[in-house]
C-alpha cells in the first residue's frame, strides 16, 4: 500500500477516499442479543463499514468508588462500576454469534477490549483493533494489541500530544506499523462549541504518516455538520455511538446517531466528494 494509506476490513482507506464510518454500537444493546443484532442490520442498512462493540468487565476497569463522567441528568446512575457492570454480562459465545451475524450481512464486526483477556478473545473474531481513549497510556495493554500484528485504531480523548506520540511509539515499538489516530473530546455529551475539530488538522501536521479521524460525542443535529465538517478538514475513519432510539432512557443513547442520522451523514459526504 502507499504511504497514508492503510486497510480496514475490506477496505484500504487513504487522503483520497471517502471515509471509513464506524457505527459504536458500545452497549447500546442493553445486553440483548436480539437487539445488538438489529443495530447491526440498521448500521448495515444505513452505510456504516463496520459495527463496533465494547468488550469489558466492570470489576477490571474500574472501582467500585469511582464517580460517573457523564451528564446525570440523561444517565442517573453516578457510579462507573455499578453502570458497567449492567452492561457487561456478553461473553464469547455472545461477540462471536455478532461476528458470525456481521460476515452474514457484511458489515465489518469490531469490539474494543478494555483487558489482555478480551484482547485475545477477540483476536480470532476481528481484523483490527480499536483502543479506547481511557487506555491511551496502557502501555502493557497497547503492547498486547500490537503483539497480534492487526492495524490499530485508537482514540486520543483527553490526551495530550505528548501522551498520543509515547502511544503511538509504544504501538510501533511492539511491532504495529498501521495505526489510525482518532480525534476525541471525553465529555459525555461534548457541546459543538468544544468539539475542537481544528484538532484534526493538527494531528495530520504532527503524525503525517498516519491515517486522522474523529471520534464524536456531540449531540445529532439535523445536519450531522459535526461529522460532514470533521471529513471535510481530513478525517478518513469516522466513529460515532449509534443506537434503535435516540429518546431511550440512559447510558449512551442521548448522544448517539439513529439510522436516520447516518443515512443523512452518508449522502452528505457523498455529495462533498
Amino acid at each position: 500500500m502507499k504511504l497514508n494509506s492503510i486497510k480496514l476490513g475490506s477496505r484500504i482507506i487513504s487522503k483520497e477516499t471517502l471515509p471509513y464510518i464506524i457505527a459504536e454500537i458500545g452497549v447500546n444493546h442493553e445486553c440483548s442479543l436480539k437487539m445488538a443484532k438489529k443495530l447491526v442490520y440498521l448500521a448495515k442498512k444505513g452505510g456504516a463499514d463496520a459495527a463496533k462493540f465494547q468488550t469489558y468487565k466492570a470489576h477490571l476497569i474500574t472501582s467500585k468508588y469511582a464517580q460517573s463522567y457523564w451528564d446525570t441528568k440523561k444517565e442517573k446512575t453516578k457510579s462507573q462500576y455499578t453502570l458497567f457492570k449492567k452492561y457487561d454480562l456478553f461473553e464469547k459465545r455472545h461477540y462471536q454469534e455478532l461476528s458470525n451475524y456481521c460476515k452474514k450481512i457484511k458489515i465489518e464486526f469490531i469490539s474494543t477490549p478494555f483487558d489482555h483477556e478480551a484482547v485475545d478473545m477477540l483476536d480470532k473474531l476481528v481484523k483490527f483493533y480499536k483502543i479506547s481513549s481511557s487506555d491511551i497510556t496502557n502501555f502493557p495493554l497497547l503492547e498486547k494489541i500490537a503483539s497480534k500484528k492487526k492495524p490499530v485504531i485508537i482514540s486520543t480523548g483527553a490526551s495530550t500530544l505528548k501522551e498520543i506520540n509515547e502511544a503511538i511509539n509504544c504501538l510501533k515499538k511492539s511491532k504495529c506499523k498501521d495505526i489510525v489516530i482518532l480525534h476525541c473530546i471525553l465529555n459525555y455529551p461534548t457541546h459543538n462549541k468544544d468539539a475542537n475539530l481544528n484538532m484534526i488538522s493538527s494531528l495530520e501536521k504532527n503524525f503525517p504518516k498516519n491515517i486522522i479521524g474523529y471520534s464524536d460525542h456531540t449531540l445529532p443535529s439535523q445536519d450531522m455538520k459535526n461529522l460532514t465538517t470533521a471529513y471535510l478538514l481530513g478525517a478518513r475513519v469516522i466513529e460515532k455511538h449509534f443506537t434503535i432510539d435516540k429518546k431511550m432512557i440512559g447510558n449512551d443513547h442521548y448522544h448517539s446517531m439513529d439510522f436516520k442520522d447516518l443515512k443523512k451523514v452518508n449522502n452528505e459526504i457523498k455529495y462533498l466528494k
